[in-house]
C-alpha cells in the first residue's frame, strides 16, 4: 500500500484498531463479572480465590512482561505484520480459554491470551502515529482512548448477558468472530510500516527487559495475594526484577542502537505524561475492580447488573476522550491535567463515605465523573508521549506508555487489594471465630479462608445455610470499611499526582511545526 493511499484510508484503518482495542479491553473487563460463575463447580470450573487471581495475573504478567518487546519488534518487522500474529494468537487462546476443562486449563489458556495481546496493543498507537498527521493525531488518539470506553461498556454488559443466557466459555468465544473481521479488514485498511534505520538489533535489551518486567509484576501481585513482603520469592522477585531493570536501564544508556533511548525521559512531556499515566491507574485500578465485587457481593446484583452498573461510566470516558484535544487547545494541558486530576481526587473523596446502602445515583454520578476525568487527562498524555518520541520509533513510545500503564494497574490491584484484605480479616476475625465456636462444621482452617475476602466468606456462609447468615452483615460492613481504607491511599496518589502536574507539565502543547521539526530529525 502506498503512502497516499494509506492515507486516504487512514480513518478507515483506525476503525480496525479500534476494532482490535474493543476486543483486547472488553475481553478483560468482562472476566471481573465472571469470577463468581467461575468459582462454582457445576456452572464454572470450580476455580479457587488463589486460581481465580491466577487467571488474571497469568493474562497480566504475559501481558506486562512483553509489551515492550512487542512494541520494539513491531517497529523493526512490521507493524502490520505483529498485529496480524498478535490477533490470531489472541483468537486462538479465547477459544481454548472457552473450552478449559479445569482451572489449570483456564490459566494456562489465559497466559496465551496475554502473549497475543502484548502484541497488539503496542502497534494500536504507533500505526496511529505514522499514518496520521500532527494536526490529526491527537483527535485519532482521543478516539482511540473513547474505544477504551466502549470496551468498558460492552465488556461487563455482554458478558453479564451472555452468562444468563449461555455456558461461561461464551464470555470468550464471542471473540473470535471479531478476531476475523479485524484479520479480514486490516489487509485491505493497514498499511505495513516499520523503522527503516532500526540500526543494529539490541537482543541484551530485549532479553533484559522481558524478566526484568515480569518478576517485578509477579512480586507486586504476589505481594497483593498474600498481603505481605516477607516471603522470599516476593522480595526476591521484586529485588531481582528492579536489579535487571536498573541493568536495563544502564546498557540502553550505553548502547549505540537502544531498544528504549533514555533521552525521551530527558523530554518534560513525555516523563511527565508517563509519570502521571501510572499514578491515575494506580490509585484507579483497585477501586474500579473493587466497585465489582461491591455490586455483586454487598449489594447482591446479579452479574448483568452489575454489567450496566458500569455503562455510565464508560461513557464519560467515550464522550470526553474524542473531546480532550478540543480542550487542550482552549485552555492548555497543564490546566486541563489539574482539572481532570482534581475532578479524580474528589471522586476518591467520596469513595471513603460509602455505605452499604449509599443511592445508587450517587456512586454512579462520581464513577462518570471520574473516568471522564480520567479521559480528559489520558488522551493529551497519551498524544504528549508519541509526539515526543520519533515516528520509527513509536512502537517503543507506545510500549512504554502501555507497559507503565499494565504496571501501575498491577501494583493498584495488588496494593489496594493488600489494604483492603488486611481490613477486612482484622474486621472479621472476630465474628468467624464466633461462628466457629457455635458450629463443629467449621475448623481453623476454614475461618482462615474465609477471612481472606468477602466471596470466600460468603461461600462459608452458603455451606452452613441458616447457621452462617449471621456473618452476611458484618462481612459486608467489613468490605466497606476496606474499601473505605483503599479509597484513601487512591486519594493520597492522586493527589501526588495533582503534584507532578502542577510543577513539571508543560504549560503549553508543541507546535505541529515542532512535531514535523522533530521527526525529521530523528
Amino acid at each position: 500500500m502506498d503512502q497516499q493511499t494509506a492515507y486516504r484510508r487512514r480513518w478507515g484503518g483506525l476503525a480496525v484498531l479500534i476494532i482490535c482495542l474493543l476486543v483486547i479491553v472488553a475481553d478483560n473487563t468482562i472476566l471481573n463479572v465472571a469470577l463468581k460463575t467461575l468459582s462454582d463447580p457445576q456452572r464454572g470450573v470450580g476455580a479457587s480465590q488463589a486460581q481465580l487471581a491466577w487467571a488474571i495475573n497469568a493474562y497480566t504478567l504475559v501481558f506486562a512482561g512483553l509489551l515492550f518487546t512487542s512494541g520494539v519488534l513491531g517497529d523493526r518487522w512490521g507493524r502490520r505484520r505483529m498485529l496480524v500474529a498478535g490477533l490470531t494468537v489472541f483468537g486462538a487462546a479465547s477459544a481454548l480459554t472457552a473450552y478449559s476443562q479445569n482451572p489449570e486449563q483456564l490459566v494456562a489458556a489465559r497466559a496465551a491470551m496475554g502473549f497475543g495481546a502484548a502484541m497488539v496493543m503496542p502497534q494500536t498507537l504507533s500505526v496511529i502515529t505514522n499514518v496520521f498527521p500532527p494536526e490529526e493525531r491527537a483527535r485519532a488518539i482521543g478516539l482511540w482512548a473513547g474505544a477504551v470506553g466502549l470496551a468498558m461498556a460492552i465488556g461487563p454488559s455482554a458478558g453479564g448477558l451472555l452468562l444468563e443466557n449461555f455456558w461461561w466459555g461464551s464470555i470468550f468465544l464471542v471473540n473470535v468472530p471479531f478476531v476475523l473481521l479485524g484479520l479480514a479488514l486490516m489487509f485491505v485498511l493497514i498499511p505495513e510500516s516499520r523503522n527503516e534505520d532500526a540500526g543494529r538489533p539490541d537482543v541484551l535489551g530485549v532479553l533484559l527487559s522481558i524478566p526484568g518486567l515480569v518478576l517485578v509484576v509477579y512480586g507486586i501481585i504476589t505481594a497483593g495475594q498474600r498481603a505481605s513482603l516477607s516471603d522470599w520469592d516476593v522480595y526476591g522477585a521484586l529485588l531481582l526484577g528492579v536489579a535487571i531493570l536498573a541493568l536495563f536501564v544502564f546498557h540502553e544508556s550505553r548502547t549505540t542502537d537502544p531498544s528504549l533511548d533514555v533521552r525521551f525521559f530527558r523530554d518534560p512531556r513525555f516523563s511527565v505524561s508517563v509519570a502521571t499515566i501510572m499514578v491515575l491507574f494506580f490509585s484507579m485500578a483497585g477501586i474500579i475492580f473493587f466497585l465489582s465485587f461491591y455490586w455483586q457481593s454487598v449489594r447482591e446484583f446479579p452479574p448483568f447488573v452489575a454489567g450496566l452498573l458500569v455503562l455510565p461510566a464508560a461513557l464519560g470516558q467515550m464522550i470526553f476522550a474524542p473531546l480532550s484535544p478540543t480542550l487542550v487547545r482552549l485552555v492548555g494541558p497543564r490546566a486541563l491535567a489539574l482539572a481532570g486530576v482534581a475532578t479524580v481526587c474528589c471522586s476518591f473523596a467520596f469513595y471513603t463515605q460509602i455505605r452499604v446502602d449509599t443511592p445508587l445515583y450517587m456512586i454512579i454520578t462520581f464513577f462518570f465523573l471520574q473516568t471522564s476525568a480520567m479521559a480528559v487527562v489520558l488522551t493529551p498524555a497519551t498524544n504528549a508521549i508519541m509526539s515526543s518520541v520519533p515516528p520509527g520509533k513509536a512502537g517503543a513510545g507506545s510500549a512504554v506508555q502501555n507497559t507503565a500503564r499494565q504496571i501501575a494497574t498491577a501494583m493498584g490491584v495488588a496494593v489496594l487489594g493488600a489494604v483492603i484484605s488486611i481490613r477486612y480479616r482484622a474486621d472479621m476475625e472476630g465474628d468467624l471465630n464466633a461462628v466457629a465456636e457455635r458450629s463443629h462444621d467449621v475448623s481453623p482452617k476454614d475461618v482462615q479462608t474465609a477471612a481472606e475476602s468477602i466471596e470466600a466468606t460468603m461461600t462459608l456462609v452458603q455451606r452452613l445455610g441458616p447457621a452462617g447468615e449471621a456473618l452476611v452483615a458484618p462481612a459486608k460492613e467489613a468490605f466497606v470499611a476496606g474499601l473505605h481504607l483503599a479509597a484513601l491511599v487512591s486519594l493520597c496518589f492522586g493527589l501526588l499526582g495533582l503534584v507532578v502536574v502542577w510543577v513539571w507539565m508543560p504549560g503549553d502543547p508543541p507546535s505541529h511545526e515542532e512535531d514535523d521539526r522533530e521527526a525529521r530529525t530523528s
